[in-house]
């Protein structure tokens, strides 16, 4: 009996031992297990961590619109260079410090020369042909005048009677004298003057008004191919335009130039001042 009882203890005991072992085996195998699977994890993270960075990156539209600015930007930068090189050829002006007179001193003779040359020629005065510099007008009573065109007098100046008008059948008043010229023979400027303006009328025809200083006022009349503009200075015997055909108003009289002369507000015989 007793023998049957310590053999019952003895095959209990065994049975525990090996599910202990059992156990224990699952529990190594289970961590082996587990330990295989974070190295498969750490493993496959590697892999895709090398792919990722063997890969070819992706375009980006932003860059590429960068890039394309850049080029641009070279290509202004190398359009700059060359431009510079043009301007460096250009003889740079030295920057003067406030009250250095010797630098001053110091311009060549050449370039003030060219710029009196410069300030000559913004003196300049006209747009005509035959501009000229400013002149000082000073006609005066004791000054005389260069006749326009040479030739007779057909209507004398008269403002304290009046005279025939052939063309008008008429007498009246006459402001100037009407002098007689060949169509296309040149009207020449009686003395030195500006343009007040250059117009036309019926009576008169084209006609340029002259300022001779000292509010001397001379117009000439029946004028053609007038080449003189507003505000050119004139000098004596230059060319104010040709004779033209006879308004309507002197077409018994012919082909003449109109000469007339005030002094301020009034009218004056031009004989008294012609040479």
């Amino acid at each position: 009996m007793n023998n049957q009882v310590a053999f019952g203890k003895n095959s209990t005991e065994v049975i525990k031992v090996k599910e202990k072992f059992n156990q224990l085996f699952k529990d190594k195998l289970f961590l082996v297990m587990l330990v295989l699977g974070l190295l498969t994890i750490v493993a496959a993270a590697g892999v895709v961590t090398i792919q990722r960075g063997t890969a070819p990156e992706e375009e980006n539209p932003y860059m590429q619109m960068q890039d394309s600015g850049a080029m641009i930007a070279e290509e202004d930068s190398g359009r700059t260079q060359i431009a510079g090189k043009a301007d460096a050829d250009r003889k740079e002006e030295p920057v003067l410090p406030a009250g250095d007179t010797e630098s001053v001193k110091a311009v060549p003779e050449t370039e003030a020369a060219s710029e009196a040359e410069s300030e000559a020629a913004a003196e300049q005065v006209g747009t005509g042909a035959d501009s000229v510099a400013p002149l000082v007008l000073n006609f005066t009573d004791e000054d005389r005048m260069i006749w326009p065109v040479m030739g007779n007098v057909l209507l004398d100046y008269s403002m304290e009677s009046t005279i025939y008008f052939p063309t008008l059948a008429q007498y009246q008043v006459n402001p100037g004298l009407v002098i007689q010229a060949e169509v296309s023979q040149p009207v020449a400027a009686p003395a030195d003057a500006r343009v007040i303006s250059v117009g036309s009328n019926e009576v008169l025809g084209n006609y340029v008004m002259l300022d001779l200083g000292n509010e001397y006022i001379a117009t000439c009349g029946q004028l053609k191919e007038i080449p003189v503009v507003e505000n050119e200075y004139l000098e004596v015997g230059q060319i104010l335009g040709y004779v033209a055909e006879p308004t309507k108003y002197y077409s018994v009289e012919g082909s003449n130039v109109y000469f007339q002369l005030n002094h301020g507000n009034e009218t004056v015989d031009p004989l008294d001042y012609l040479e």
